[in-house]
């Protein structure tokens, strides 16, 4: 009775901040990303093909980086497999498109085969801890990748294609512009989904778990399950990317669940800021970016031949001189955990 008292009372002091009036630095949180996605909207008919597509995919591999984040930032789980979630979405929606090319149907299976796996996954992977959890993560997805690739199974190293991308009513997703809109809403829908998580009793208990787990475990919380939780859902969120992704390039392939994915997200995630919402959605603008850069003859000239060089030197020079990430350049002193589980 005690220790369950002790575990209400350490949620609480948890969520604290949240229930405090919003304070400027609250209020501009909130306002950065709804400018940021308001201006999106309106620049969405003036992109041209190029630059709408390489801002699509930016949008997408913002989800994943925010489905990363979760596990990361905001429970202090490092995860190398996470690519094998957005893989599996990205499989799951383009065989339910085979027999009906809906898109509550092929979001729905993308959902549900990417949360089916992460919840054995989690269930296994989450009893070990530090480098022993990140190895076996990423043995769950080399399996997930060699399954799809030695085997028969959905086209082997092939891959699948989309006969058609999804309708629903009136949205119908073979639209380019459509499709920009319908990731714009994917990507404000999951940041508002993760930022009211940080203010929820869940977000309060992974934010405790990240700063001192066995202080959480000894106030009575089984933390076993609330990191579970947590690997679930940022399983199933990078299976919204994963559906984004086959909508997008009306293919699929084992690799989208190769490890080198899971790589490049958690240096987007690194690179923004950890524990910080608009640090994942900055990362991820800030690699693809430098990724385009370091590509591009016009810019670089013959380097872009060795582009994979390029980009490594810089993201090594980027995180020596930001140890915070990018989010750290907005003068903050120091990280305030209790501050973090509640603002984005």
């Amino acid at each position: 009775m005690a220790a369950s008292h002790s575990s209400r009372a350490v949620l609480a002091a948890g969520t604290r901040p949240a229930q405090a009036p919003p304070s400027v630095g609250g209020w501009q949180a909130c306002a950065v990303p709804l400018a940021c996605a308001l201006a999106l909207a309106l620049a969405g008919p003036w992109w041209s093909d190029y630059l709408s597509g390489l801002v699509v995919k930016t949008m997408i591999l913002a989800i994943f980086a925010l489905s990363l984040q979760l596990l990361v930032g905001g429970t202090g789980l490092v995860s190398l497999g996470h690519a094998a979630f957005m893989g599996l979405g990205a499989y799951a929606a383009a065989l339910a498109a085979a027999r009906e090319a809906s898109l509550p149907a092929m979001l729905g299976w993308a959902l549900l085969a990417s949360g089916g796996y992460a919840l054995p996954v989690g269930l296994l992977s989450l009893r070990t801890r530090g480098i022993y959890f990140i190895m076996v993560t990423l043995a769950f997805a080399q399996m997930a990748y060699f399954v799809f690739h030695d085997t028969g199974i959905a086209g082997g190293s092939d891959g699948l294609y989309l006969m058609a991308r999804p309708a629903w009513g009136a949205i119908d997703l073979e639209s380019p512009q459509t499709r920009y809109y319908v990731v714009l809403a994917a990507l404000v829908l999951v940041y508002a989904f993760l930022a009211r998580l940080r203010l929820s009793r869940l977000g309060a208990a992974l934010a405790g778990i990240r700063v001192n787990e066995q202080r959480m475990r000894a106030a009575g919380l089984t933390t076993y399950w609330y990191k579970l939780a947590a690997f679930v859902l940022a399983g199933m969120l990078a299976g919204v990317a994963g559906f984004l992704l086959a909508v997008r390039d009306a293919v699929v392939n084992p690799e989208l669940l190769s490890w080198h994915h899971s790589g490049e997200v958690l240096l987007m995630v690194i690179l923004g800021g950890l524990g910080s919402l608009r640090g994942a959605v900055l990362g991820t603008v800030a690699f693809v970016a430098l990724k385009e850069v370091v590509s591009t003859h016009a810019i670089v000239g013959p380097l872009a031949d060795h582009w994979q060089l390029s980009l490594g030197l810089a993201i090594i020079v980027l995180v020596a001189l930001l140890p915070r990430g990018l989010m750290g350049l907005a003068g903050r002193p120091g990280r305030n955990p209790r501050k973090e589980a509640g603002h984005g």
